[in-house]
Protein backbone atom coordinates (compact mmCIF):
# COMPACT_ATOMS: atom_id res chain seq x y z
CA UNK A 1 0.00 0.00 0.00
CA UNK A 2 3.12 2.02 0.97
CA UNK A 3 4.35 1.89 -2.67
CA UNK A 4 1.28 2.26 -4.55
CA UNK A 5 0.92 5.66 -2.55
CA UNK A 6 4.89 6.80 -3.96
CA UNK A 7 3.79 5.58 -7.00
CA UNK A 8 0.40 7.06 -7.42
CA UNK A 9 2.06 10.51 -6.23
CA UNK A 10 4.96 10.43 -8.68
CA UNK A 11 1.98 9.66 -11.87
CA UNK A 12 -0.29 12.83 -10.51
CA UNK A 13 3.04 15.36 -10.56
CA UNK A 14 4.17 14.16 -13.49
CA UNK A 15 0.54 14.65 -15.18
CA UNK A 16 -0.30 17.96 -13.53
CA UNK A 17 3.87 18.95 -15.01
CA UNK A 18 2.80 17.72 -18.40
CA UNK A 19 -0.24 19.84 -18.42
CA UNK A 20 1.31 23.18 -16.89
CA UNK A 21 4.32 22.56 -19.64
CA UNK A 22 3.61 24.85 -22.74
CA UNK A 23 5.44 24.10 -25.69
CA UNK A 24 6.07 26.28 -28.56
CA UNK A 25 3.71 26.34 -32.07
CA UNK A 26 4.99 27.07 -35.20
CA UNK A 27 2.07 30.20 -36.39
CA UNK A 28 1.58 31.77 -39.21
CA UNK A 29 0.60 35.30 -40.68
CA UNK A 30 0.21 37.34 -43.86
CA UNK A 31 0.52 41.28 -43.34
CA UNK A 32 -1.07 43.71 -45.94
CA UNK A 33 -1.55 47.56 -46.41
CA UNK A 34 -4.96 48.61 -44.71
CA UNK A 35 -5.63 50.96 -47.44
CA UNK A 36 -4.89 49.48 -50.61
CA UNK A 37 -4.64 45.51 -49.67
CA UNK A 38 -1.33 45.09 -51.69
CA UNK A 39 0.73 42.02 -49.98
CA UNK A 40 3.66 43.56 -47.62
CA UNK A 41 7.09 41.97 -48.62
CA UNK A 42 10.28 42.47 -46.45
CA UNK A 43 8.31 43.20 -42.96
CA UNK A 44 10.38 42.32 -39.89
CA UNK A 45 8.24 40.26 -37.43
CA UNK A 46 10.31 40.23 -33.95
CA UNK A 47 8.85 37.89 -31.09
CA UNK A 48 9.94 39.72 -28.30
CA UNK A 49 9.77 37.37 -25.87
CA UNK A 50 11.85 35.03 -27.52
CA UNK A 51 14.34 38.00 -29.06
CA UNK A 52 13.60 36.19 -32.80
CA UNK A 53 12.89 37.20 -36.10
CA UNK A 54 11.85 36.70 -39.53
CA UNK A 55 11.17 38.48 -42.55
CA UNK A 56 8.04 38.42 -45.01
CA UNK A 57 8.71 37.00 -48.27
CA UNK A 58 7.32 38.00 -51.75
CA UNK A 59 3.35 37.11 -50.98
CA UNK A 60 3.60 38.76 -47.42
CA UNK A 61 3.32 35.55 -45.20
CA UNK A 62 6.09 34.44 -42.52
CA UNK A 63 6.21 31.72 -40.08
CA UNK A 64 7.54 31.50 -36.69
CA UNK A 65 8.06 29.68 -33.20
CA UNK A 66 5.88 31.11 -30.07
CA UNK A 67 4.15 30.62 -27.06
CA UNK A 68 0.55 31.79 -26.18
CA UNK A 69 0.85 35.75 -25.25
CA UNK A 70 3.85 36.20 -26.92
CA UNK A 71 4.34 39.85 -28.21
CA UNK A 72 5.37 40.49 -31.67
CA UNK A 73 6.95 43.65 -33.00
CA UNK A 74 6.25 43.87 -36.79
CA UNK A 75 7.76 47.35 -38.66
CA UNK A 76 8.92 48.38 -41.94
CA UNK A 77 10.53 51.41 -42.92
CA UNK A 78 7.50 53.92 -44.16
CA UNK A 79 4.82 52.22 -42.16
CA UNK A 80 3.64 52.42 -38.42
CA UNK A 81 5.17 49.68 -36.36
CA UNK A 82 2.82 47.74 -34.42
CA UNK A 83 2.86 45.11 -32.08
CA UNK A 84 0.44 42.03 -31.64
CA UNK A 85 -0.38 39.43 -29.36
CA UNK A 86 -0.25 35.72 -30.30
CA UNK A 87 -3.48 34.01 -29.08
CA UNK A 88 -4.87 31.04 -28.09
CA UNK A 89 -6.65 31.35 -31.43
CA UNK A 90 -4.24 32.17 -33.72
CA UNK A 91 -2.57 29.29 -32.79
CA UNK A 92 -5.49 26.96 -32.65
CA UNK A 93 -6.16 28.29 -36.62
CA UNK A 94 -2.06 28.51 -37.68
CA UNK A 95 -2.47 31.70 -39.45
CA UNK A 96 -3.98 35.28 -39.66
CA UNK A 97 -4.32 38.43 -41.43
CA UNK A 98 -2.37 41.52 -40.12
CA UNK A 99 -2.85 44.73 -41.70
CA UNK A 100 0.09 47.75 -41.69
CA UNK A 101 -1.20 51.84 -42.12
CA UNK A 102 1.66 53.83 -44.15
CA UNK A 103 2.47 56.61 -42.81
CA UNK A 104 1.92 60.70 -43.77
CA UNK A 105 5.85 61.97 -44.11
CA UNK A 106 5.35 66.26 -44.46
CA UNK A 107 8.39 67.11 -45.65
CA UNK A 108 10.51 69.84 -43.86
CA UNK A 109 12.18 72.73 -45.96
CA UNK A 110 16.22 71.92 -45.94
CA UNK A 111 18.80 74.95 -46.28
CA UNK A 112 22.40 74.07 -47.55
CA UNK A 113 24.84 76.24 -46.63
CA UNK A 114 28.65 74.90 -48.56
CA UNK A 115 31.66 76.02 -46.77
CA UNK A 116 32.88 79.04 -48.35
CA UNK A 117 36.75 78.32 -48.98
CA UNK A 118 39.80 80.36 -50.03
CA UNK A 119 42.05 77.89 -51.45
CA UNK A 120 44.50 78.44 -48.73
CA UNK A 121 45.01 75.62 -46.83
CA UNK A 122 45.73 76.94 -43.60
CA UNK A 123 42.69 79.17 -43.44
CA UNK A 124 40.24 76.88 -44.84
CA UNK A 125 41.52 74.21 -41.84
CA UNK A 126 40.32 76.91 -39.69
CA UNK A 127 37.33 77.12 -41.32
CA UNK A 128 35.69 73.68 -41.68
CA UNK A 129 34.74 72.39 -37.86
CA UNK A 130 36.88 69.26 -36.53
CA UNK A 131 35.73 66.41 -34.00
CA UNK A 132 37.62 65.07 -31.79
CA UNK A 133 36.00 62.99 -30.06
CA UNK A 134 37.96 59.92 -27.97
CA UNK A 135 37.34 57.40 -25.59
CA UNK A 136 39.12 56.52 -22.05
CA UNK A 137 40.45 53.13 -21.47
CA UNK A 138 40.42 51.85 -17.50
CA UNK A 139 42.00 49.17 -16.82
CA UNK A 140 39.47 46.08 -15.75
CA UNK A 141 36.29 47.74 -18.09
CA UNK A 142 35.57 46.23 -21.35
CA UNK A 143 34.63 49.41 -22.55
CA UNK A 144 36.07 52.98 -22.60
CA UNK A 145 34.66 56.28 -21.86
CA UNK A 146 33.74 58.66 -24.81
CA UNK A 147 35.68 62.22 -24.69
CA UNK A 148 36.07 65.48 -26.65
CA UNK A 149 34.49 68.12 -27.77
CA UNK A 150 31.02 66.78 -27.46
CA UNK A 151 31.85 65.00 -24.21
CA UNK A 152 34.11 67.52 -22.55
CA UNK A 153 33.40 66.34 -18.75
CA UNK A 154 33.65 62.38 -19.85
CA UNK A 155 36.63 62.09 -17.31
CA UNK A 156 35.30 63.30 -14.10
CA UNK A 157 32.31 61.36 -15.09
CA UNK A 158 33.95 58.24 -15.47
CA UNK A 159 35.40 58.43 -11.66
CA UNK A 160 32.19 58.97 -10.52
CA UNK A 161 30.68 55.92 -11.87
CA UNK A 162 33.82 54.13 -10.92
CA UNK A 163 33.50 55.21 -6.83
CA UNK A 164 30.01 55.62 -6.75
CA UNK A 165 27.99 53.11 -9.64
CA UNK A 166 25.22 51.32 -7.90
CA UNK A 167 23.40 55.32 -7.71
CA UNK A 168 23.71 56.20 -10.70
CA UNK A 169 22.59 53.08 -12.68
CA UNK A 170 20.73 50.84 -10.20
CA UNK A 171 17.67 52.38 -11.31
CA UNK A 172 17.56 51.37 -14.92
CA UNK A 173 19.81 47.85 -15.09
CA UNK A 174 19.07 46.62 -11.35
CA UNK A 175 15.05 47.04 -11.70
CA UNK A 176 15.15 45.67 -15.71
CA UNK A 177 17.97 42.49 -15.33
CA UNK A 178 15.38 40.18 -17.45
CA UNK A 179 14.88 42.74 -20.24
CA UNK A 180 18.48 43.81 -20.45
CA UNK A 181 19.95 39.50 -20.43
CA UNK A 182 18.11 39.98 -23.89
CA UNK A 183 21.13 41.83 -25.42
CA UNK A 184 22.40 38.68 -25.45
CA UNK A 185 20.19 36.76 -27.25
CA UNK A 186 19.90 39.92 -29.58
CA UNK A 187 23.10 39.36 -30.91
CA UNK A 188 22.22 35.31 -31.98
CA UNK A 189 19.75 35.97 -34.28
CA UNK A 190 20.88 37.27 -37.69
CA UNK A 191 17.54 39.21 -38.52
CA UNK A 192 17.43 40.86 -35.19
CA UNK A 193 21.49 41.98 -36.05
CA UNK A 194 20.29 43.34 -39.47
CA UNK A 195 17.34 44.79 -38.56
CA UNK A 196 18.87 47.37 -35.89
CA UNK A 197 21.85 47.86 -37.90
CA UNK A 198 19.59 49.22 -40.28
CA UNK A 199 17.59 51.54 -38.07
CA UNK A 200 18.29 54.62 -35.94
CA UNK A 201 14.96 55.34 -34.35
CA UNK A 202 15.33 53.15 -31.35
CA UNK A 203 12.22 52.04 -31.90
CA UNK A 204 12.90 48.36 -31.85
CA UNK A 205 15.58 48.24 -29.19
CA UNK A 206 11.96 50.32 -27.18
CA UNK A 207 10.06 47.51 -27.77
CA UNK A 208 12.88 44.79 -27.05
CA UNK A 209 13.92 46.08 -23.74
CA UNK A 210 10.71 47.65 -22.13
CA UNK A 211 12.22 50.95 -22.00
CA UNK A 212 11.20 54.34 -23.61
CA UNK A 213 13.19 56.26 -25.98
CA UNK A 214 14.23 58.81 -23.25
CA UNK A 215 15.43 56.06 -20.88
CA UNK A 216 17.50 54.83 -23.58
CA UNK A 217 19.20 58.35 -24.16
CA UNK A 218 19.91 58.16 -20.72
CA UNK A 219 20.89 55.46 -20.01
CA UNK A 220 23.79 55.94 -22.47
CA UNK A 221 24.51 59.39 -20.95
CA UNK A 222 25.09 57.99 -17.29
CA UNK A 223 26.96 55.38 -19.26
CA UNK A 224 29.34 58.22 -20.27
CA UNK A 225 28.72 58.06 -23.88
CA UNK A 226 28.77 61.37 -25.94
CA UNK A 227 26.05 63.51 -27.68
CA UNK A 228 27.03 62.96 -31.09
CA UNK A 229 27.67 59.43 -30.56
CA UNK A 230 23.78 58.75 -28.96
CA UNK A 231 22.38 60.90 -32.12
CA UNK A 232 24.81 59.67 -34.77
CA UNK A 233 24.70 55.66 -33.78
CA UNK A 234 22.63 52.91 -35.74
CA UNK A 235 20.42 50.75 -33.35
CA UNK A 236 22.58 48.06 -33.85
CA UNK A 237 25.46 50.01 -31.97
CA UNK A 238 23.43 51.48 -29.41
CA UNK A 239 22.51 48.10 -28.43
CA UNK A 240 26.42 47.11 -28.38
CA UNK A 241 26.58 50.17 -26.09
CA UNK A 242 24.27 49.21 -23.63
CA UNK A 243 25.24 45.85 -23.20
CA UNK A 244 29.24 46.63 -22.70
CA UNK A 245 27.79 49.41 -19.76
CA UNK A 246 25.70 46.73 -18.28
CA UNK A 247 28.31 44.35 -18.08
CA UNK A 248 30.61 46.78 -16.74
CA UNK A 249 27.59 47.79 -13.99
CA UNK A 250 27.88 44.26 -13.29
CA UNK A 251 31.51 44.25 -12.52
CA UNK A 252 31.41 47.47 -10.64
CA UNK A 253 28.12 46.64 -8.62
CA UNK A 254 30.97 43.11 -7.22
Amino acid sequence: MKYFAVFFFILVSQLIFAQGKEEASIIKGVIKDDNSGVLLSGINVINVNTVKGVITDNKGEFSMMAFANDTLHISLLGYKSIKVKVTNDWIKNKTTTIQMTEKAYALEEVVVRPYILTGYLEIDAKLIPTRENYRYSISGLHEGYEAGEYSPNAFGRVLGSIFNPADMLYNFFGKKPKELRRLKEMKKDDTVKNLLASKFDRETISALLGVTKSEIAEILERCNYSEAFVKSANDLQIMDAISACYEEYKILKR
